[in-house]
Order: structure tokens, then C-alpha cells, then sequence
């Protein structure tokens, strides 16, 4: 089970890292509504400019917690439990703005293993 647990805290992070660092400003077919980059997303939920660091930045946070959590595991169910947090909300705007659940997919997945991260 340790593993597995290993395993979904790198997908995790390395998962965060690739929509923050590497498609941050990048068209995706997950995006909400007709969002073309991150900033048009948010704006898409109605949330403000600064959110779109602010909850880029707690997501990055954790996701090097879960990292970090391989060495030192008592970050890492705080990391997986803020994750699973900010993936649930992921969810809520996506429901919000009246995304197919297709767009969805990509945070209830992550929510899912954060969740399996905190059990196992």
C-alpha cells in the first residue's frame, strides 16, 4: 500500500506542476467554459485576478509538500487534505459555470487520490 500511496502523491504533484508551470497559459480541452489560458478560466468562474495566484500558489505549495511528504510524511496528509480541498472547489466552479462533467474530470481525479493519499 505504501506504494501506492508514493505513487498517486507524485502524479499529484507532478500533475500540479504541469498546469501551473507548463500549461498555465496554454488552451485545454479541461478548461472551464471557453477559457483559452488560466486567467480567462478564472474569469470565467467570476472569481478575481488574484485568485488565480493565490490558488495557483496553495496548489504548488502542496504539491512540493507531497513531495517533500516522501521524506518527511508528516506533510503529507495536510498537503493531500488542502489539495483535496482546492479540488473540490475545482469541481464547484466547473459545475458553476455549466461545464459538461467531461471538464471535471481532471479535479475529481485529483480529489479522488488526494482522498486515497489520506487513507492509505
Amino acid at each position: 500500500m505504501e506504494v501506492i500511496k508514493i505513487v498517486l502523491q507524485l502524479i499529484i504533484a507532478v500533475g500540479i506542476f504541469n498546469v501551473w508551470f507548463l500549461r498555465f497559459g496554454k488552451s485545454s480541452e479541461w478548461r472551464g467554459g471557453s477559457a483559452s489560458n488560466m486567467k480567462e478560466e478564472f474569469a470565467t468562474y467570476g472569481l478575481p485576478e488574484w485568485s488565480v495566484y493565490v490558488i495557483g500558489f496553495l496548489k504548488v505549495t502542496f504539491a512540493v509538500l507531497l513531495i517533500a511528504g516522501l521524506f518527511a510524511p508528516v506533510v503529507t496528509d495536510p498537503a493531500a487534505i488542502g489539495m483535496a480541498v482546492l479540488m473540490a472547489g475545482a469541481m464547484v466552479m466547473h459545475f458553476k459555470v455549466g461545464d459538461p462533467p467531461k471538464k471535471a474530470l481532471p479535479s475529481f481525479l485529483m480529489l479522488i487520490m488526494s482522498v486515497a493519499v489520506i487513507a492509505l
